[in-house]
């Protein structure tokens, strides 16, 4: 746990404090945050509150009072209901607005760790809760040297997995391939290059490729043959601790593309280009953008080609340790995401366009560094000839 830079983050954001609550390990963001491990069963709720400014405070059961042992401060004990309440009451004492896991009507789901009732708890107290969102974007989503090293040398390998899948159909149209038997080969080649994914991946044909979560079963798995659209959406990690995932889509088609089907990726391709800009030229400039304003930037476009109700999905999620991380989103659509996208912070622009017969998502990974934004791994131009 960086305790000075927790405190000076505070003030930045005029927070009288940042108050961690757990039950049962329900938010892993906490542990996370202050750098320690669930110490045995976590059977009764332990609060620990980091004031702004002077030493932090926490609060424990007397059962499990060994939970706080691993961060600064003094800890209370409580017993009864009765002794937690006051006991919370005093962990707050002079804090008028503190930072917790919560997101007003959840609008960020991802931050939303904490019960109702536990907010209403620290309201009695006369304290004003606040989302830790942009706190926990700050710990938690901005990646270490180590970590992006880590992403771009799954980019490197997965992007050899992703050509070779490509070629697997290639040779098989003749004698006959199906989705399964792309994604059991992704499968064992991510296994061989030393990759972890915790599922997937998605192998869409022609109509498949219209929904954004299909997922091919032995029930559904299509053929794949001559004249067909194929979607390829792969995500993947080092298989080792910290590390973080490169997550991205390609699109093909076998033989050569009607030019309803070209048209409808160039439009997809644009947009993408278009939000990968957007973070580019403000980060270039020092000049603040948030989540929404990059989905802005790909669905506007999407909206004047013509495609605006098709295109169902935010354009891009926050990827760290888990694919789908717990930093900004690129998102005015599901949620209107108004995080600031700040330096370290590694995310997916994936436009799409999803229509009856098929559908095309292009999907790129972005680093923000303190001074310049850019995709990683390598960017799809144009689909790709499957023959």
């Amino acid at each position: 746990m960086d305790l000075k830079r927790i405190q000076e983050s505070l003030k930045r954001e005029n927070l009288d404090g940042w108050l961690f609550f757990d039950h049962h390990v329900r938010d892993a963001l906490a542990y996370r945050v202050l750098g320690v491990k669930p110490a045995g069963h976590v059977s009764r709720r332990w609060y620990y509150f980091i004031p702004a400014e002077g030493e932090p405070r926490g609060l424990v059961h007397r059962i499990e009072n060994k939970q706080l042992d691993a961060v600064p401060g003094e800890k209370t004990v409580y017993s009864s209901w009765r002794e937690q309440q006051e006991g919370l009451a005093k962990l707050l004492h002079g804090a008028r607005r503190v930072a917790m896991q919560y997101s007003p009507q959840c609008a960020i789901p991802y931050v939303a760790m904490i019960d109702a009732g536990t907010v209403e708890l620290v309201r009695s107290c006369g304290v004003e809760v606040a989302t830790s969102a942009e706190l926990i974007q700050e710990f938690e989503a901005c990646l270490t040297a180590e970590q992006l090293e880590s992403h771009l040398e799954a980019g490197r390998r997965v992007d050899v997995v992703r050509a070779g899948a490509f070629r697997f159909i290639a040779e098989r149209l003749s004698s006959g391939a199906d989705e399964m038997a792309v994604r059991d080969w992704v499968r064992a080649e991510f296994q061989n290059a030393g990759l972890f994914t915790d599922s997937g991946p998605i192998v869409g044909v022609n109509a498949h490729a219209g929904d954004p979560h299909y997922e091919p079963t032995p029930a559904t798995s299509s053929p794949i043959q001559r004249g067909d659209f194929v979607l390829l959406d792969m995500w993947a990690k080092l298989d080792k601790p910290g590390a973080v995932y490169y997550d991205i889509t390609w699109t093909g088609y076998c033989g050569e593309p009607p030019e309803r089907v070209a048209r409808v990726f160039e439009i997809v391709r644009n947009a993408r280009d278009r939000a990968v800009a957007a973070v580019v030229d403000a980060v270039a400039a020092g000049r603040a953008i948030r989540g929404f304003q990059v989905d802005d930037a790909a669905r506007e476009h999407i909206h004047a080609s013509g495609y605006g109700d098709r295109f169902v999905h935010r354009t891009g999620h926050s990827i760290g340790e888990e694919v789908h991380g717990s930093g900004a989103n690129m998102d005015n659509l599901e949620t209107h995401d108004e995080r600031r996208i700040v330096p370290g912070a590694l995310f997916s622009v994936e436009p799409g366009i999803y229509l009856e017969d098929f559908g095309v998502r292009s999907e790129v990974n972005v680093f923000v560094g303190g001074e310049k934004a850019g995709t990683t791994g390598e960017v799809q131009r144009d689909l790709v000839r499957i023959a």
